[in-house]
Parts: C-alpha cells; structure tokens; sequence
C-alpha cells in the first residue's frame, strides 16, 4: 500500500517531479537506518504493535494524505523492529516470502487493504500472530543472526518477478505474437504453486548442494533469471526462464547465505538497497533510463552471498509441515476463474463501446477501487470495452494484474498489448468473436512508458469490425504526429476494407493537427457531434482528451461516466454499422 500512495497520493498523478517522489520514498528507509542506534533504547515489542495496528488500520484509512502517512509510518515501524530481530534470517523471511505470494495470488493479486474490513482483519490478525509470538531479544550483543542484508534485495526480486503472481499470470497470457489473452484457466495458479513449493523445497531439504561449484552455478543462475526478466518483454519463453530459475537460485542464496552473524545495521541497509533498486526501476518510466540493469545489479547481491557462504544454517520441515506446505501451494486454485465463450453479442446493427484509461485501477484519491470501476463499466452495458494505462504486475503499484481483475468482474475475456514492458500497457475486452489480434511497438516520441497500437477483428451479427485501441504519449509541447501516422497506417493495413474504430486516450484535442492527420487518413472524430465531452480530469473534467475515431462507422448514444476510479472519466458510445 506504501508504494503507490507514493505515486497516487504524493506523486499527484505524475505532477510531482520524480526525483521528489524518490526522495521522499527515500528518506523513510533512511530513517530506518537512523533508528538502529536508537533500538537499544526501544522495548523491542513497541515498533512491532505499531506495526500490528498500523496494518490494521489501513484496511480502514483509504485515501488522502492519512493514507499515505499511516502507511509511511508502518513502513519505519516493520523497518525498526526487523532491525531489533537477532534471529537467523532463514527460515522465516523464505517461509513469509512463499505465504505472501500464496495470499496474494489466492486473493486474485488486490491486497486485503482493499477488501471489506470483515475478511481483512481477521486474516491479518492470524498473519501477525506468528510476528508476536517471536519477541525479539535484547539488543546486547550487536552481532545478531547472519543474512538480513538479503532481505531488501529479497523482496525486489520476488515482487518484481520471482515469486509475484501477476507476472506468472502474463507468462501464461503471452503467445508467439506480440500480445496477450485470456490464457487457460489452470495455468497461472498451478504455475505458481510450483514456484513456491520449489522455493520452499530448496529453503528446507534436508541436503543442498553446497560445494564451490554447486554455489557458483546457482549464483549464475539467479543473475540470469533477472536477466531473462529483463531480456524481452514480448516473448514468453523468457518470463518463464526467469521464473523457473529464480525462485530455487533465490531459496538456495537466502538459505546459504544466512549464516555467521550481521551487525544490526544489515536490515536496514538491506532495506536501503530495496528502496534505491525500486524507485531506479519504475523512475525510469518516468525519466527515460534504461532501467533493465536494476534486477541484475539486485541479483547480484544474494549471488555474492552465495559465492562466500561456508554454512548450511536450514531448519529442517517436519512431515507435518510438508504437507502444509504443499496444501498451501493450492491455494492459488482460489483464484480460478474460467473465461467466458464467445457469443453472438451487439445487436444486428451497433456495438456498445466503452473506452476508459483506468489509471493503473487508482482513483485520484490513491484508492483501488476495481469492483467500482467494473461496475461503471458494467452499467453501461458494453460489448467491448477499450482500457488504457493498464498495470499488469507493477510492484510499485501493488502488484496488482488489473486486467486479470476488471475481467473477471466484468465476466469477459481479454486481449493485451504491451507498452512500456511486458505488464504495462493497453487492452481490449470482449466477449463476441474474435479473429486477428496484433500489436505494434509506436515510436517511443513521448512519454518513456512507451505506446503500442492494439488490433483485433471482431464479428458482430455477421459484420467483421476492426477494433483499435492505443494511448498516445505526445512530446513535450509539441504534436504526437509521428505516432498518429503510425496508428493510422497500422489500422489501415490491419483493417484492410472492414468498418474500423480507433479508441482510447489520445491525449490530443478536438481540432488539432492529430485529429486533422486522423481525418486526412480516413479516421473521423466519431464524437464531434455530441461534443464538448469532456472526460479529465475525472472529478472537474474539463479537457477532451479521450476520443473515438471512425471509419464505416456512426457513434450514437455518447455518454461520460461520472465514477471517479480514475484520472479520467469513462467515454462509452454506441457503434451504428450501415
């Protein structure tokens, strides 16, 4: 929750220049290396409680400036009391690792924070029960347990790829092709079962190998699952390298890593290093620096710490806990949903339209609000809906796989084209029939996110629609006509004679060069008749910025939502063909 109220929240909706968000971001971990002196002046219980309760409360503190600073100082409470902790690293910091991504993943990637208070705090109750039963000793001698400093680069690693959900989720949606789909309804939540009960396997054998050669290959093999991670965002065979490779390689450096001792400074440094490595990742969507070298550099710490391990320091698994263990793994199936067919849909003459830019699922008050989106877009009772700005596995933003959620909400299958990476981009939603699907990169002339134009050929009452969404990142104070040209050269080769439409956020407005360069390649502003239209931003909208273009096609029945689970407002319209 901490992260992206730091984007949502004190970011302001990217106004906030992004070496002042990281700054901030930050100064907090800072801090928590600041207070290990003052630790052994703390009861080692305080900063625990304050942990406890400031969880708790952020089930029910939502939104503003509360949000955000209730979870900043949870944040500096679980830094202080991680750095009071004498206990080796291993095995809880792999045990609580491998039960985050199974609680994440059996709740369909959104985090209790955003469910009803009922299910959420009883559950957080029985997750913090194990933290205070463990008091912490006191805080003499300095030396403490070995391996803390791997727990910062530990949770980048598993939350940007090795053990997060999301990301098996779009390893499983990705085809030979550019795009992704709806995947089989058994792939994601088995894959990922597999991956925690490896992780777990290598934390608690009773035997691993430990030799030189043994710890130089598993070194290699967890800098080259980031590697692959970083590799190629739209081929999965390298998403799935990353994630076979990575979660064992990580396990075996955690546990090996763990012994001798570390002075109390090792958590918060550790926690340093997360903080420095995730706001360089995402910053440089912002900023415009490559940013594949962020978990290869992080990778590089727990191979280091494998290169000059010594020990076996594992606590051995009962039988017992085997098979909770491997019960545990299923918990993913919770999250299984099976996609609808496609139907007929539309009526003999018209499609409904929905095209939204969901903002990453973030309302302008730093709430995740999918359920509420959903039903705006519901209410509107669309065939397909068009979506912009969709976060598919962003740490920084929770984690969460928006798409994943708004389709099962809305009951609908979906088709994803990436943008700035493999999780971050646009989507089409639809439950009638669809044929060709292809997406193309667009000259990256705007923002570093990057653009992608997504096509796909739908049939609706024996008509063949083409069907374009896109989100148009302009230059600086200037036109974003190269990548018009492009979108309307991709949707003219795509389309080829069938009726199209061109939808999403455009960030231009009606009159301008862009709108004119759609028109001169055949693409009308579909809205001109109903406008002014405005849709951002979603609580005062005053700007058009989000359009439908038409070719063969007449829009009807044009309507602005007015739910503010967004930046921006909903545009729906109906889709008349001759």
């Amino acid at each position: 929750m901490w992260l992206p109220s730091i984007i949502t929240i004190f970011g302001q909706a990217a106004s906030t220049p992004a070496e002042l968000m990281g700054a901030f971001a930050l100064a907090w971990f800072i801090a928590g290396v600041a207070a290990v002196p003052a630790i052994r002046l703390l009861k080692p219980l305080l900063p625990l409680v304050l942990l406890v309760l400031g969880r708790l409360a952020l089930v029910f503190v939502h939104g503003g400036q509360a949000q955000l600073y209730v979870a900043s100082a949870t944040l500096l409470a679980g830094l202080i009391w991680l750095s009071s902790v004498r206990a080796p690293m291993t095995p809880g910091v792999p045990l609580g690792l491998a039960a985050a991504a199974l609680e994440h993943a059996a709740l369909g990637t959104v985090d209790l924070s955003w469910r009803p208070w009922w299910l959420a705090v009883p559950v957080i109750a029985v997750l913090a029960a194990p933290l205070v039963a463990l008091r912490s000793d006191p805080p003499d001698p300095p030396a403490r347990g070995g391996g803390w400093s791997l727990v910062g680069p530990a949770l980048l690693l598993t939350g940007v790829y090795a053990l997060s959900p999301a990301v098996v989720a779009v390893a499983a949606s990705y085809g030979s092709s550019g795009y992704a789909s709806t995947p089989p309804f058994p792939v994601p939540p088995l894959a990922l079962g597999i991956a925690v009960f490896t992780f777990l396997a290598v934390t608690f054998a009773p035997r691993v190998p430990s030799g030189v050669v043994a710890r130089t290959v598993a070194a290699v093999l967890l800098v080259g699952s980031a590697a692959c991670f970083s590799y190629d965002f739209a081929a999965p065979g390298p998403l799935w390298l990353a994630l076979l490779l990575g979660a064992p390689s990580l396990a075996l450096a955690l546990r090996l890593g763990s012994t001798g001792a570390e002075s109390r400074f090792a958590t918060a440094l550790g926690m340093v290093v997360f903080a420095v490595a995730a706001i360089a990742y995402y910053a440089a969507y912002d900023i415009g620096f490559p940013n594949q070298w962020v978990p290869v550099a992080v990778a590089l710490i727990p191979a280091a710490a494998l290169l000059r391990s010594r020990g076996d320091a594992t606590v051995r698994l009962p039988r017992l806990g085997w098979a909770a263990a491997g019960a545990a793994c299923l918990l993913p199936l919770a999250s299984v949903w099976v996609p609808p067919s496609p139907g007929p849909g539309g009526s003999a003459g018209s499609i409904r339209l929905v095209a939204y830019n969901i903002r990453m699922g973030f309302g302008l008050d730093g709430t995740y609000r999918p359920a509420d989106a959903a039903a705006a877009i519901a209410a509107t009772r669309p065939d397909i809906v068009v979506l912009s700005e969709v976060d598919r596995a962003w740490l920084l933003n929770g984690g969460h796989d928006d798409l994943a959620v708004l389709a099962r909400l809305l009951h609908m299958r979906y088709y994803f084209g990436p943008a700035a990476d493999a999780v971050w981009g646009d989507a089409i939603l639809t439950n009638l029939p669809v044929g060709a699907v292809t997406s193309v990169p667009l000259t990256a002339a705007g923002a570093p996110t990057g653009a992608q134009a997504l096509g796909a050929v739908v049939t609706v009452a024996g008509h063949e629609i083409a069907v374009v969404s896109t989100h148009i990142q302009p230059p600086p104070s200037a036109e974003p006509l190269v990548q018009v040209r492009e979108i309307a050269a991709f949707a003219t080769r795509f389309a080829g004679s069938r009726p199209t439409f061109i939808a999403g956020d455009l960030n231009v407005r009606p009159g301008s060069p862009s709108l004119q360069a759609f028109a001169a390649a055949g693409y009308t502003d579909g809205l001109a008749p109903f406008r002014p239209l405005p849709t951002f931003p979603a609580d005062h909208p005053v700007e058009e910025i989000d359009h439908v273009l038409v070719n063969g096609l007449t829009c009807t029945d044009v309507h602005v939502g007015t739910a503010v689970t967004s930046d921006h407002a909903l545009l729906a319209a109906t889709l008349a063909i001759p």
